[in-house]
């Protein structure tokens, strides 16, 4: 062998690991393909089940709010981003870190709050309860628009100023130069926002439950033990409008160009006699969607419930019983957050390193499953488990159930910042190591893995993040007594125990936004 020339790979072992990505694919694509076949089989009658008048209006109901939350959030989110990094908005940098903190709170738990923040016997009676699909627009849109304006802030914050420059040297006013040059350039992160928060909307079950507005994810949950057939079809019909929105966003990403990058200065426009309406916006947005659901969860603990038999009445009480919630959803998101990476690295690695049909399929496989509706997921893992033969239908309401459907639905969240590290490592050091007569395998190991940790860690704090907040996939799939934060909320404020509901609340949200802030949030807002 000639000096300098890489030693040849054993036969075979280049097929390793797009086979192992090809399995873990196929393990993804499982939750649809048992919908698929479980509706074949139970001879569901499609379109009698879509045209009944107890699932069409539903239906018709979740497009509705999917759709006007995306496009609603899609105009704060813009608006705010283009506040925030295009023009002398008063305390920019507060705004800048400070509108990105509602996505800390689960739409339940700001569904919960607003009702009761509001109309009589709430913190503001003389401002009227808002319900129905009302309601439930304005609770996702406050909680939803950081999906739009974190990447579209970001992307403002990397595009060339010698093109606005140059605009306004061809005389283009302030306005002009925005909407011909900077809108532009933000488009594609505006679409992969909306898009985001579109799908969110579609599989939203909280919020749109305690806002009574009917939706398909009430129908799918409520038939899921009396009508088998109908819980199948509607989630099928489900997992298909997401995946074709996701096959819609994968197709806008392939055509996407890059954004130029000239340089860190940004044009600042002045906002003038605008500047008044553009704070009062940023204000009253925040106050509604970060501000109100805290003050309301801090006036439940500090006046407490005259409701006796309850975890918590008020200050002063003991908060031992958060304390197994507490440890449930930790014990929980961390296996999740553990599983997820260890079997999402495989699909990542080979999507880097070995690109095949097998190895992007199975990439396509994790991303898609993240666009279904947790709800989808875990009535498929549950029908699954209920009929399977011999010992695997012990699986049922198990904890090896419930993080199975926490890493399916949130895998992608872990393979995300895999490929980026893994991308992100020089091929000279495999190279080297190679050279050096160094396998495969001690290659991965000694090398590779060290830099790809920072990225495994951030992928593993989003699925953590995400698993605390989960609702429906929990109610599902857990354990009979296995209870959540989210679970406790959900129960506590069925039952009208709002004090028990403020203080189980501001706990998660607190553990949520400890984990969003160095994980998702401070890595957006990077300049």
């Amino acid at each position: 062998m000639r000096a300098g020339s890489k030693p040849p790979e054993a036969p075979g072992r280049g097929r390793r690991p797009a086979v192992l990505a090809g399995t873990v694919g196929l393990l993804f694509l499982f939750p649809v393909g048992y919908l698929l076949i479980r509706t074949v089989t139970l001879g569901s009658d499609f379109r009698s089940i879509l045209v009944s008048s107890t699932t069409l209006r539903p239906l018709l109901n979740s497009l509705l709010i999917a759709g006007s939350t995306a496009a609603l959030s899609a105009v704060i989110g813009t608006t705010l981003a283009l506040l925030v990094a295009r023009t002398n908005l008063p305390g920019r940098s507060v705004w800048r870190w400070a509108l990105a903190l509602p996505l800390v709170i689960p739409s339940f738990v700001g569904a919960t709050a607003v009702l009761a923040a509001f109309g009589p016997g709430g913190l503001v009676e003389f401002v009227p309860r808002v319900q129905g699909f009302w309601g439930a627009l304005a609770v996702l849109t406050l909680l939803t628009y950081p999906y739009v304006y974190l990447p579209v802030l970001a992307r403002l914050s990397t595009t060339a100023a010698s093109l606005e420059d140059a605009a306004r040297l061809l005389g283009d006013t302030s306005w002009q130069a925005v909407r011909n040059v900077v809108m532009p350039q933000a488009r594609d992160a505006i679409v992969a926002g909306t898009l985001l928060v579109f799908l969110y909307g579609l599989s939203d079950f909280g919020a749109v439950s305690l806002m009574r507005f009917d939706t398909i994810t009430r129908v799918i949950f409520s038939s899921q033990l009396s009508d088998r057939a109908t819980s199948l079809t509607l989630g099928l019909v489900l997992a298909l409008i997401a995946l074709l929105v996701a096959a819609v966003d994968r197709s806008a990403a392939a055509r996407r160009r890059p954004v130029a990058v000239l340089g860190t200065r940004q044009v600042r426009y002045r906002l003038g006699r605008a500047k008044g309406p553009a704070l009062g916006l940023a204000g009253v947005v925040l106050g509604l969607a970060l501000a109100t659901p805290l003050l309301v969860f801090a006036f439940w603990v500090v006046r407490g419930s005259s409701t006796v038999g309850v975890g918590y009445s008020g200050l002063g009480d003991s908060l031992g019983f958060l304390l197994e919630p507490t440890l449930s959803s930790a014990a929980a998101a961390t296996l999740a957050a553990a599983a997820a990476v260890v079997v999402t690295i495989p699909v990542a690695y080979a999507s880097v390193r070995r690109r095949s049909w097998i190895t992007e399929s199975a990439g396509a496989a994790v991303t898609s499953v993240f666009a279904l509706p947790g709800l989808v997921v875990a009535i498929s893992l549950a029908f699954w488990a209920i009929r399977a033969p011999g010992l695997l239908g012990a699986f049922y309401q198990t904890l090896p159930l419930l993080i199975l459907g926490y890493v399916l639905h949130f895998g992608a969240q872990a393979l995300g910042p895999a490929q980026a590290a893994i991308t992100g490592i020089p091929s000279r050091f495999d190279e080297a190591a190679r050279t050096l007569g160094a396998g495969a395998r001690r290659r991965f190991l000694t090398v590779e893995l060290p830099l790809m940790t920072p990225g495994l860690l951030a992928g593993a704090g989003l699925v953590l993040l995400s698993t605390l907040k989960e609702l429906p996939a929990t109610l599902i799939l857990a354990p009979i007594g296995f209870e959540t934060l989210a679970t406790s909320i959900w129960s506590a404020a069925e039952d009208g125990f709002f004090a028990e509901v403020g203080v189980t609340a501001l706990v998660l949200v607190t553990l949520s936004a400890l984990l969003t802030w160095p994980l998702l949030i401070r890595r957006g807002l990077r300049e």
